[in-house]
């Protein structure tokens, strides 16, 4: 196998399941209506209501839902199980069920007037339902914010990075002032905010630079005489000796650094922060993945070795160590969490993309063609790893990437920087969302009951605390698996409200039905594969040993919120049955189901 024939093979896949799937759901099934007035048009009110093209629509979609999940879900996958299983479940998962969620939740949303999941659950569901799946929305986020601060934080440790991502968050606040304020072009905004960005990127591997920031991070470690914090126990984790995970004051530095980066993206006006950051990361992320994509196609014919895959293509049915299973089916579909099919999409495609179309005929290419799209990125994070053979997370996506622009004459050390800082900008831009829907998660459920939780800055914090209790007592594999579990159960229930929506619209809803079945079967079994590892991993080795008593509480931690979310899948599962009993008895009696 060789990135050529990779990229050809995406490529195929993005040009057949869009062309000849995708438009023939919309316009045999859906029907989507050029005449019928969207909720932007009819509720517009310039917050959350807003007509917007299409070009526009594609890049806030594609921004908002490509995170890292198709990076390390998609390198984690193929390092456990060879790249084989990896590219087949991308290029399936994509054309059969990943696309089929955010069009048809996008378009859901459009034809409910603009209503949340959570909304469209109280009605289409019960009164009971809409709560259930708030506390599910909660847990949700809070262990895609703990997946992904540990994440950043452990990347910003790298001394090439602080700089560039620090510029970004300058970058934003200049560019919403000059766009805003100083009502400059757009092309002048662009050209100054992305080049200082770009600048200060190319200046992280410079050795005084990282010189300065290593001594930084030196400095911090030294406050607490160089020991770590706490160790956390990860049995899968080869590359940390002894199995432990340090964490020492540089990490917790970094991970309050994310934190206020994300704070400021959550409590700011947008279009003071959040808006020009997108802004800036997007083209950071377009330059990396097209010069990245370009590389690889190109290195088959002028540099072969750039070009091969050193992975192998299958490795074992059970990946598991020390007493836990890692079995193929049904941790692969978890592991690659995006870029197949990812529960995220369904919230940002609801709450956002959805209350911002200005014709209906735009859900497709804004919903299907950006969730075509990132199975793009999954593709080249999974020939990075693949050609190198090596490497785990953000590091070999960086190696990989770099190796690719090293055709263009491009140093790897310098292509290796900017794509690991588009790998942080990628993922630190869908944090501010991610901690933006949670302090929403949290005045909707306990709003009424705690007035305070409805203030935006009490509801933020909360939400920040929260990321850190799970990111300090969690365990670094599992909590990815964890997430990766809740993502696709969050995926499978937003196909089951898809698929009442349409039953109750007399539609046929069996493209939605069969891959909301394989996914919510999949990711129940996935979430308690994940419950007993972390027992048997995790919280059994450390019973009645010392200093094992924050990782016996965080493996604790994370076992209750796998068996919980688990638990609240079935009791949404078995209400949506009734619902969908009552609809379908309804409809033989001649009588219209509700709305």
């Amino acid at each position: 196998m060789n990135t050529l024939i990779a990229l050809i093979v995406g490529a195929a896949t993005f040009y057949l399941g869009y062309s000849f799937y995708a438009k023939r759901i919309d316009e045999k099934i859906i029907k989507s209506d050029p005449k019928k007035a969207t909720p932007a048009k009819m509720y517009m009110d310039g917050v959350d209501f807003s007509p917007a093209s299409r070009n526009i629509l594609y890049g806030y979609q594609f921004k908002s839902i490509a995170a890292a999940g198709p990076i390390v879900g998609a390198i984690t996958a193929a390092g456990l199980w060879g790249w084989l299983p990896a590219l087949l479940w991308l290029i399936l998962g994509v054309t059969f069920v990943g696309w089929v969620q955010d069009y048809s939740a996008m378009m859901m949303a459009a034809r409910r007037d603009g209503d949340s999941i959570s909304a469209i659950a109280y009605k289409l569901v019960s009164p009971r339902s809409r709560t259930i799946l708030l506390i599910f929305l909660f847990l949700y986020l809070l262990l895609i914010a703990g997946a992904f601060g540990n994440l950043l934080a452990g990347v910003l440790t790298n001394p090439t990075i602080p700089l560039g991502i620090t510029m970004l968050a300058l970058a934003g606040l200049l560019g919403g002032q000059m766009l805003y304020r100083w009502k400059m072009d757009i092309a002048v905004v662009t050209i100054v905010t992305v080049g200082l960005t770009l600048l200060v990127i190319a200046l992280g591997p410079v050795a005084a630079v990282q010189g300065a920031v290593k001594g930084f991070n030196g400095w911090l470690d030294a406050l607490n005489a160089n020991q770590p914090i706490v160790s956390l126990f990860d049995p899968t984790a080869a590359a940390y000796a002894g199995g432990f995970v340090n964490i020492k004051v540089s990490y917790v530095f970094w991970l309050t650094f994310v934190a206020v980066f994300s704070y400021l993206g959550a409590a700011l006006p947008v279009w003071r922060y959040a808006q020009p950051v997108n802004y800036v990361g997007f083209w950071i992320m377009a330059l990396t993945i097209l010069g990245g994509a370009l590389g690889a196609a190109i290195a088959f014919f002028v540099k072969p070795e750039l070009a091969n895959f050193a992975l192998p293509a299958f490795k074992v049915w059970d990946a598991g160590v020390k007493g836990t299973l890692q079995p193929l089916w049904p941790m692969l579909f978890v592991t690659i969490a995006c870029g197949a099919i990812s529960g995220w999409h369904a919230l940002v495609s609801t709450v956002g993309t959805a209350r911002q179309l200005e014709n209906e005929t735009d859900a497709l290419p804004v919903g299907a063609g950006s969730m075509f799209s990132e199975m793009l990125l999954g593709v080249l994070a999974l020939m990075a790893v693949s050609v190198a053979g090596k490497g785990v997370g953000a590091a070999a996506f960086a190696t990989g990437v770099g190796n690719f622009l090293s055709i263009f004459g491009l140093d790897p050390k310098y292509g290796s920087a900017l794509a690991l800082a588009a790998f942080v900008i990628i993922v630190i831009t869908v944090m501010q969302l991610v901690i933006r829907f949670m302090r929403v998660a949290l005045t909707e459920a306990l709003g009424d009951a705690m007035p305070i939780m409805r203030n935006l800055h009490v509801g933020t914090i909360t939400s920040l605390v929260c990321m850190f209790l799970v990111v300090l007592t969690g365990t670094f594999v599992y909590l990815w698996q964890l997430f990766g579990g809740a993502n696709q159960l969050m995926a499978s229930l937003a196909l089951m409200l898809v698929t009442l929506w349409l039953v109750s619209e007399r539609r046929n809803a069996l493209y939605a039905a069969l891959p909301m079945l394989f996914m919510y079967v999949t990711t129940i079994a996935a979430n308690l594969v994940t419950a007993w590892n972390l027992w048997a991993g995790v919280v059994q080795p450390g019973l009645g040993k010392a200093n094992y008593e924050v990782v016996v509480f965080g493996g604790l931690l994370m076992i209750a919120i796998a068996l919980l979310l688990v638990l609240l899948a079935l009791f949404i599962g078995w209400d949506a049955w009734q619902s969908y009993s009552r609809m379908k008895s309804q409809q033989r009696a001649g009588v219209e189901a509700p709305a």
